[in-house]
């Protein structure tokens, strides 16, 4: 019973010492607004009037909220307790005034509805109960709020890291964890092993001549690049395939049930699909600084994957007969279409040449011509020895008549043959089949012929030259690695695809979170 009172006198003293250190300062406050204020600054805004100000004031929890119920009552809406001791000063009221305080406590009453709004009751401290627990904690000065409060938003600041970093865990495991975890099960559970089988092969060509160009690269990996790419093409073209599902059964192979859905083929497969899951299964490289190409063959057998790389080597073996078969084939042609040509040509000219002769019935017309003029020279000597034995014998006083006679008809005869001679060479230079002709026609296809035996020649000596250089142009392929049947599963490289998965899940949502990040601050900029 002898608490009560102690803690009644004790909770007096202490709100009269609040009341009072109030009004001291409401006084003081007052004393410096009217030192400082003149009439000029009636329009302007009054010292404590702002929420800077009035928290380095240290007011008392009660005051703020005596401040916060004057503010209710003249029906200012204050967003807090500094807001309405603000609200208050900025009309004229001071919270922390008697008179104020009195009307307040006066109000209170009429607010309840219970009480007279003419009758003032002056509530007195009451003893509180040893049941209440929730007791007013002690004030607190302007240094220790300032901690609490910086305390709060280091909270705040916590919660809202843990909120985010739960929240980059969800996404991440989402995004990133959970596609990885379902891509490792596939490729430890769930794919097929696949056996593959590896093979090295190159392409060679003849050994060149001495005296050739071109035999300074044969057997160098710089001859045959092209007939090497060429290869590694057709054994990734779709004709591979179809020669590969045509004598192995490529198709097949991959459409059985045991196989994991992803790399079985579907019994109504297209040849696309085919074509997209032979590319997966087989691999070849070239390698331009050694002139190998190798080649990996996965299949789910290793005897199978054996098989198919023998075939596809057969098969590149093949087409390289084929290209080289070809090359020479075209070389060929040409030198050879040169070669016939010129031998018609010489025949041609060798039946010209044999008709003229025939035409003319003599081998050589010159020395017809010539045996002609050598004829008519002679009787035209014969002539004039004659004309000048019967000039000699008319110069005598009495000529034998019959000497005269004999030497006049001997010239006569000359000169008949001579006219025949005459008419005779007339004939063989000047007519269309005369013999000058002819000969000028028979010199032309003698000419003619020895250019057609020079050409001839040359022909061949370009056909034998060719079919040389076309035996050098051929190309052999050699296999330098057999395909061997592997003991173990070479695919899939469980680990290896697992680590890929995740990094591939990691840079897509790494990409996907910055580029929404960019955005983000671009639109709310």
């Amino acid at each position: 019973m002898t608490t009560k009172p102690k803690v009644r006198k004790y909770n007096w003293r202490r709100r009269r010492q609040t009341e009072s250190s109030a009004e001291a300062r409401s006084d003081a406050i007052s004393r410096i607004r009217n030192a400082t204020q003149g009439p000029e600054a009636a329009g302007e805004a009054q010292p404590g009037t702002q929420l800077d100000d009035i928290k380095r004031e240290g007011l008392t929890g009660r005051q703020l909220r005596i401040a916060r119920r004057l503010a209710q009552k003249h029906g200012l809406a204050a967003t807090s307790d500094y807001d309405a001791v603000r609200l208050l000063r900025k009309k004229g009221i001071d919270p922390f005034q008697r008179t104020n305080l009195l009307d307040l406590a006066a109000a209170r009453p009429s607010d309840e509805g219970d009480k007279p709004k003419d009758k003032i009751n002056v509530q007195l401290p009451q003893a509180m109960g040893a049941e209440k627990t929730n007791l007013p904690g002690p004030e607190l000065s302007p240094a220790e709020r300032r901690n609490f409060e910086i305390g709060q938003i280091q909270k705040d600041i916590a919660r809202r890291r843990k909120r985010k970093l739960f929240g980059l865990f969800a996404r991440l495991a989402a995004f990133v964890f959970l596609p990885t975890f379902i891509v490792g099960f596939y490729f430890y559970r769930i794919a097929t092993p696949m056996y593959a089988s590896d093979s090295e092969f190159l392409i060679l060509q003849a050994d060149g001549g001495p005296g050739n160009i071109g035999g300074l690269l044969a057997g160098t990996q710089f001859a045959t690049t092209q007939d090497s790419i060429s290869v590694q093409s057709f054994l990734e073209s779709k004709e591979a395939l179809l020669l590969l599902d045509r004598d192995a059964g490529f198709s097949d192979v991959f459409k059985q049930e045991w196989i994991d859905p992803i790399q079985r083929l579907a019994p109504d497969a297209s040849l696309e699909d085919a074509y997209k899951l032979f590319k997966r299964m087989i691999t070849i490289g070239y390698d331009p600084t050694e002139g190998v190409i190798r080649m990996e063959v996965a299949a789910p057998d290793a005897q199978t994957s054996t098989e198919f790389s023998e075939r596809l080597i057969s098969y590149a073996e093949d087409r390289v007969n084929a290209l080289s078969g070809k090359k020479r084939e075209d070389q060929m042609r040409d030198a050879l279409q040169s070669f016939e040509a010129a031998q018609e040509a010489r025949r041609q000219a060798q039946e010209e040449l044999i008709e003229l002769q025939l035409q003319g019935a003599v081998l050589d017309p010159e020395n017809v011509i010539a045996s002609l003029r050598a004829r008519i020279n002679e009787i035209e000597i014969l002539v004039q020895d004659k004309e000048l034995e019967l000039a000699a014998l008319q110069d005598n006083l009495r000529p034998n008549k019959a000497k005269v006679d004999g030497v006049k008809a001997d010239i006569a005869r000359l000169e008949k043959v001579l006219r025949e001679l005459n008419a005779e060479m007339q004939d063989a230079s000047d007519g269309e089949n005369s013999l000058a002709r002819l000969s000028v026609r028979i010199q032309i296809a003698q000419a003619d012929l020895a250019a057609r035996d020079m050409m001839l020649q040359t022909a061949m000596q370009q056909m034998e030259a060719t079919r040389s250089e076309a035996n050098r142009q051929v190309r052999y392929l050699t296999v330098s690695v057999n395909p061997v049947p592997s003991q173990e599963p070479s695919y899939p490289r469980k680990f290896e695809n697992t680590i890929l998965a995740f990094l591939l899940f990691a840079g897509i949502y790494l990409m996907i979170s910055l580029t929404a990040s960019v955005l983000r601050e671009q639109v709310s900029s």
